[in-house]
């Protein structure tokens, strides 16, 4: 939507001199076997609500040279990949999981960025990239270009289909007044924000296994 959650603070005040409504796409949340994790750990927490998940996010989709010489690949436009590709994870997770406690980055390259999270039920490994050569050979040797998989306490859960019909489905639940506003927005915003001004530490701390893909 924005790139900065004080973009959504200038929104806020469109809306209410207009009187008229923002709404964003959150499509993740529309997703079915998103929305059956989270039927799942909200039922868990409601019986532990302490208990801390383990999380490895990875999302990997091929692009080429065309995308680090249009907007996208101009940070001051896109936010760069954290921002661009991954934002709607960082949503995912934290409509899942809770709020961002710690926000540490481990990787930044043109073409990957790699971090850890703590949430309020959950730790996250996450690693994302454009960058077709760091999928997995068992995916590429398939056909795919497009790699997506989220692992829950050492769970696989691979989820690279059912992306299709999302953002119809999102208008249609706008149309009906049910869309996400502005105040839904404001933390993964504000994740990729962070991130965005956040120095890469290395391979230090709980990092994505995918890190080592790039560092030594």
């Amino acid at each position: 939507m924005v790139l900065n959650p004080w973009n959504i603070d200038q929104l806020k005040i469109i809306e209410k001199e207009t009187g008229q409504k923002v709404y964003n796409i959150l499509q993740l949340r529309l997703h079915p076997s998103i929305i059956a994790l989270k039927e799942r750990v909200s039922k868990e927490l409601e019986k532990n609500p302490n208990k801390i998940y383990d999380i490895d996010l990875t999302y990997l989709t091929s692009r080429g040279k065309w995308y680090f010489i249009s907007w996208k690949g101009d940070q001051s436009k896109s936010g760069g990949i954290a921002s661009n590709i991954g934002v709607h994870f960082y949503d995912m997770l934290c409509w899942i999981f809770g709020d961002v406690k710690e926000n540490v980055v481990h990787l930044k390259t043109p073409d990957a960025n790699a971090g850890s999270l703590k949430l309020k039920n959950a730790n996250v490994r996450w690693f994302l990239s454009v960058n077709y050569d760091y999928i997995p050979q068992e995916v590429r040797a398939t056909g795919q270009r497009t790699y997506r998989s989220i692992t829950v306490d050492g769970e696989e859960m691979e989820f690279s289909g059912g992306f299709t019909d999302l953002h119809t489905r999102s208008y249609e639940e706008i149309l009906k007044g049910n869309g996400f506003g502005l105040d839904e927005a404001y933390g993964s915003i504000n994740t990729v924000s962070t991130i965005r001004n956040l120095d890469a530490i290395g391979l230090k701390g709980e990092y994505h296994p995918f890190c080592k893909k790039i560092l030594k």
